[in-house]
């Protein structure tokens, strides 16, 4: 199934204090991160973003804050997304069925979130270079896994061409230029 700017939504996982920076290859993360959040927005698609247990790990790093001001957070203390119901409750609220996951740490709170979304009937690509975690093995052991469970995984690139369908589209070069 194709993902479309009016059926999805973008979901980035706790993107935080000290944790954000340890990730393997953070510069190559942030630098898709905040191309996919900016696509996301010129193609309106709604963006929201979680933060786990911010008064101990710390809040949204402001490489991907300032980006994201306006934009519904969460704080949770669940690894899934899902087990925070206001966050749940917002997402349903969109009427919208795709969910575009990004963030960290892949092998924990992304994994367990695109598993919860798909057990609640959500169509779900991981945005599989813009997530990331501490150890590439253990990204790479998530995606792995996440596969098992029919959960796509894209990179971003692939998923903005899914979604503008064609060169001719009218953002088409708003868009490109974010991602090359």
């Amino acid at each position: 199934m194709q993902f479309s700017p009016e059926k999805s939504v973008l979901l980035i996982i706790d993107v935080q204090g000290n944790l954000a920076y340890k990730m393997h290859e953070k510069d190559k993360l942030f630098h898709n991160l905040t191309g996919l959040i900016k696509a996301a927005q010129i193609l309106e698609i709604p963006v929201v973003y979680t933060e786990e247990a911010p008064e101990k790990i710390g809040k949204t790093v402001p490489e991907m804050a300032h980006l994201l001001g306006g934009v519904p957070h969460f704080s949770k203390d669940t690894f899934s997304c899902c087990g925070e119901p206001a966050f749940f409750t917002h997402l349903k609220s969109f009427k919208r069925k795709q969910v575009i996951v990004a963030g960290i740490e892949t092998h924990v709170c992304v994994f367990q979130t695109a598993l919860d979304l798909v057990k609640n009937k959500y169509d779900v690509q991981v945005v599989g270079d813009a997530v990331s975690s501490r150890m590439e093995q253990n990204k790479e052991i998530a995606l792995a896994r996440l596969r098992q469970e029919s959960v796509t995984i894209t990179c971003v690139e692939m998923l903005v061409m899914e979604l503008l369908r064609t060169s001719q589209h009218e953002k088409f070069r708003d868009v490109l230029r974010l991602i090359k």
